[in-house]
């Protein structure tokens, strides 16, 4: 089944984008705006700051799109139509994003230097363009197995781009001394590389003829009244909500992982990246492993399980008092982030209707986005507010994140069914 031709292009595409998300947003931009900025322990919390606004902001330009990209793929039931156009735009961005981090000048824009501040608006735009593409992309599980297959190519999908991100950091050579910036294109290269398969050999299904007689912005209306209709898919509703607090921790720690571990825990670059690649085989293991619990548990079991171990997580990075501490919570996060997209992608699909799935997909990734703007404010917030207090603005703001879980967790409680066995 996982070497089937849509299944695979499509599981290739996990490992293209992952390659994105790793290199970029997790690992090397971070790394890259800390070193630009970061010369004492307060600019450090101040570099976390523009971090996570940056990774805020992006999230609302996607908090604005999302629910109309499920509108689109319901009108016409095309999804690999609108994914490729924004997997190009990403990868332009991400190619001029690294051009300006090489670019060499004296120019200042609003105060910061112009190289500097380039880079970071096209590390805005490739962050929404690569969320954009993830709206398609997941709503397109829906189409390649039935009920009892889609936990495990869930599982499949996440743990090949988890394979991905091990493939990406190969980009690790170029960094030299401390040159993060030299990643940038190079990741981009490979996100086209691998985007291929999916671009050249999976085949979608025979499109819906578009209804022509409405406009693109009018699916605002026909969001609105799947709001009204709230309660004829209210265990989707609730699980939307808990998911706005689960994503909320996942994504913030994400954006904040390495420069934490570096300013924090006092791990080298290269300790980090050691960190990274460990955490992501857990993560490999623990999305594929997911993916079979998912289908004899039910996914909303699954769900709890992985909030909870989330919790632990997030505590033990939190209270770390050593290297060797935090690398137990680097393995555990690594398990909770893989399984937790596992899990609700496979919730999500039991819970909604096929004629308003991409609906219902689009308003997930509403969802998680809007999470994604709370969440990384938060911390940064906080780390703005305690800079002087130096390294303990980072600890009581990852600490933070552990509370939105367990809200979470008591939300997801209440998801109404979501507990029968996939396999039924």
């Amino acid at each position: 089944m996982f070497l089937s031709l849509p299944i695979f292009s499509w599981a290739m595409y996990d490992f293209a984008n992952t390659i994105f998300s790793s290199n970029v947003t997790t690992v090397f931009f971070p790394l890259y705006f800390s070193e630009a900025i970061g010369t004492n322990e307060s600019m450090n919390q101040i570099a976390s700051t523009f971090i996570t606004y940056a990774t805020a902001f992006a999230s609302l330009l996607l908090v604005l799109f999302s629910p109309l990209y499920g509108i689109m793929i319901d009108r016409t039931g095309r999804k690999k139509t609108y994914l490729l156009p924004f997997t190009w735009l990403c990868i332009g961005s991400t190619l001029i994003m690294g051009a300006s981090s090489l670019w060499s000048t004296d120019q200042l824009w609003f105060g910061m230097n112009a190289s500097i501040m380039g880079t970071l608006l096209f590390f805005v735009l490739a962050q929404f363009f690569y969320s954009s593409c993830l709206v398609f992309y997941d709503s397109m599980i829906s189409d390649l197995g039935n009920a009892r297959e889609l936990p495990v190519i869930s599982g499949f999908g996440v743990s090949v781009g988890y394979i991905g991100t091990l493939a990406g950091l190969v980009a690790f050579i170029f960094v030299g001394k401390n040159h993060f910036e030299n990643t940038f294109i190079p990741s981009a290269l490979m996100f086209l590389i691998f985007s291929l398969p999916i671009m050249l050999l999976y085949k979608e299904k025979p499109a819906k003829q578009a209804d022509s007689g409405k406009s693109f912005l009018s699916g605002y209306k026909e969001i609105w009244q799947t709001f009204k209709e709230a309660r004829m898919y209210r265990p989707a509703f609730v699980f939307m909500f808990a998911y706005f607090f689960f994503n909320d921790a996942i994504s913030t720690a994400i954006a904040v992982m390495a420069v934490y571990a570096k300013t924090v825990m006092g791990f080298t670059t290269s300790q980090f990246i050691l960190l990274y690649l460990v955490s992501t085989v857990f993560s490999i293991i623990g999305s594929f492993i997911f993916g079979y619990i998912t289908r004899f548990i039910g996914a909303k079991k699954a769900v709890t399980s992985v909030a909870a171990l989330l919790i632990v997580a997030v505590a033990i990075a939190t209270f770390a008092p050593s290297q060797s501490i935090f690398w137990i919570a680097g393995g555990l996060y690594g398990i909770a982030m893989g399984a937790m997209w596992v899990t609700s992608r496979t919730l999500i699909v039991q819970l909604t209707p096929p004629e308003k799935r991409g609906q219902f997909f689009g308003l997930y990734a509403f969802s998680g986005k809007i999470s994604a703007i709370v969440g990384p404010t938060l911390y940064g917030s906080i780390t703005w507010a305690l800079a002087s207090s130096g390294n303990l603005a980072s600890r009581v703001a990852l600490g933070s994140l552990m509370l939105l879980v367990v809200i979470g967790l008591i939300i997801h409680m209440r998801v109404p069914g979501g507990d029968s066995v996939v396999h039924k």
